[in-house]
C-alpha cells in the first residue's frame, strides 16, 4: 500500500493557495490588514479599531512589516507616533478583501444546504415536493 502523501511535503509542487494562507491567514493579521484598508493609523487606534491586546498587535504588526505588507511610520514631534499603512503588496488585497465580503453577504446566512435563507422565505419555506412544511408551536 503506497503511504499517504503529505501537504506540507516540500517535494510536491507548490500550492499558491497554501502559500498564501501562511503569509496572512493568521485570525489577527487579516484583521489588521483589513483595517488598514481605510487609511494610514496609529498603534493605539489600531489597537482600538481591532480589539487586539499591545502584546499581539506588535508582534503582528512586526510579521507583516517584515513580510512587506506593512509601513511602519515614526513622527518624532511631540508626542512620538508611530503610524502604520498597507505598503502596495498590502493594499493589493484589498480586491481580495471585497470578494471574501462579497461572498460572507451572500452564504454565510446561507441555509445549511446552501439555500438563500430569504429565498427559502420568499417561496413560503417549502419543501422538496413543493409542499409547505409546518410548524407546531
Amino acid at each position: 500500500m503506497p503511504p499517504e502523501s503529505d501537504p506540507t511535503d516540500s517535494t510536491d509542487e507548490p500550492c499558491s493557495v497554501i502559500d498564501s494562507v501562511e503569509q496572512i491567514g493568521s485570525k489577527w493579521r487579516l484583521i489588521v490588514l483589513h483595517d488598514l484598508q481605510e487609511c494610514e493609523k496609529r498603534f493605539n487606534e489600531l489597537k482600538r479599531s481591532t480589539d487586539a491586546s499591545s502584546r499581539t498587535l506588535s508582534r503582528v504588526l512586526d510579521d507583516l512589516q517584515e513580510m512587506g505588507f506593512v509601513n511602519r511610520r515614526l513622527e518624532e514631534d511631540a508626542p512620538v507616533a508611530t503610524f502604520y499603512s498597507l505598503t502596495p503588496k498590502g493594499r493589493s488585497l484589498c480586491p481580495v478583501f471585497d470578494e471574501i465580503e462579497a461572498w460572507a453577504d451572500e452564504w454565510l446566512h446561507a441555509t445549511p444546504t446552501g439555500e438563500d435563507p430569504a429565498a427559502v422565505a420568499a417561496d413560503g419555506g417549502g419543501t422538496d415536493d413543493g409542499t409547505a412544511s409546518e410548524r407546531t408551536e
